[in-house]
C-alpha cells in the first residue's frame, strides 16, 4: 500500500551512483511522522533534490562529451565516463495521489517517479516515515 512521503526520504536515479534525499520546505506547513510533507511540485534540483553523485547517462551532454574524448584517447574503445550529476526534472513527481491534496497539489506517495531530461528515473526507496498510509 503506498505511503505519504516526507523529508528525509531516500531516493535513486538509474542513472546515478549515489542515493539522495528529499528536502522538503516547511511552506506547506503539514508534517507527516513529524517532517514535513511532500507534494509532487516537491521536485526543485538543488532545492528539494540533491545530485545522485557521479551521472552515467549518455543523454547528459557531459557524460557524451566526455565519454566521447575518453574513447577517442583510447584509440576507439568506448570508455564511459561518469561526470557530476545536475538534475533536470521538466515535470512534477508523477502520479503522486490525487485524492490527496497538499497546497492544491497531489500528495507525494512512495510508488511515484519523476523523470530527468537526461533520462533518468527517480525512484523513492523509503518515504522518510512508515506510520501513514495514502487511501
Amino acid at each position: 500500500m503506498p505511503q505519504h512521503v516526507c523529508k528525509g526520504a531516500q531516493l535513486v536515479c538509474t542513472f546515478g551512483s549515489k542515493p539522495s534525499a528529499l528536502e522538503v520546505l516547511p511552506l506547506n506547513k503539514m508534517k507527516t511522522s513529524n517532517q514535513f510533507a511532500a507534494n509532487i511540485m516537491d521536485n526543485k534540483p538543488m532545492v528539494n533534490i540533491q545530485p545522485f553523485g557521479p551521472c552515467k547517462s549518455m543523454a547528459n551532454p557531459a557524460v557524451a562529451s566526455a565519454t566521447a574524448a575518453a574513447t577517442a584517447a583510447a584509440q576507439g574503445v568506448f570508455t564511459l565516463t561518469p561526470m557530476p550529476c545536475v538534475p533536470v526534472f521538466p515535470a512534477p513527481w508523477v502520479p503522486g495521489a490525487p485524492t490527496v491534496m497538499l497546497a492544491n497539489m497531489p500528495v507525494l506517495n512512495n510508488t511515484s517517479k519523476l523523470m530527468c531530461a537526461y533520462a533518468g528515473v527517480v525512484s523513492i526507496v523509503s518515504p522518510g516515515q512508515v506510520t501513514e498510509m495514502v487511501p
